[in-house]
């Protein structure tokens, strides 16, 4: 749990704009070289969404695929690798396989993980075949 987006943009010196957003939680935008992301995550939907957007950024990605963007044929793709590389940098293979010596819910592992449901869901789909645990009815009861 040690991956800090923020940090990263830090680094690239990208910043980051709180704005009222309806239709998704972020966007990467190259041509302001920018991330916008939407005001009122929670400090872990903002971690997610940082370390997305921050795939877009070190791709040089055109853009998100929201808005006219969305139609592009590498849209698609380039959604699927940055949260394919966020997940990976966000969720690492030693905390996961710590978490799911215990955790028996997908909920309870993401908020041990400080991720959401959703980007765990992406790592575990990343690692498919490998035999994970979630999701389980109990660890007791099998």
């Amino acid at each position: 749990m040690s991956y800090s987006p923020r940090a990263v943009l830090d680094t690239l010196r990208i910043p980051v704009v709180r704005v009222p957003l309806r239709d998704t939680w972020g966007a990467w935008s190259p041509l302001h070289r920018k991330i916008v992301i939407a005001s009122g995550l929670s400090p872990v939907q903002e971690r997610c969404v940082l370390a997305h957007e921050v795939e877009h950024a070190l791709a040089d990605d055109l853009g998100c695929g929201v808005g006219l963007y969305a139609a592009h044929p590498q849209a698609i793709p380039q959604e699927r690798r940055a949260d394919t590389m966020a997940a990976r940098k966000l969720i690492s293979i030693s905390d996961l396989a710590s978490t799911a010596q215990w955790a028996d819910d997908i909920r309870i592992a993401a908020a041990e993980l400080e991720v959401t449901e959703r980007m765990l869901r992406v790592r575990l789909h990343d690692l498919d075949g490998e035999g994970w645990p979630w999701p389980a009815t109990s660890k007791t009861a099998g």
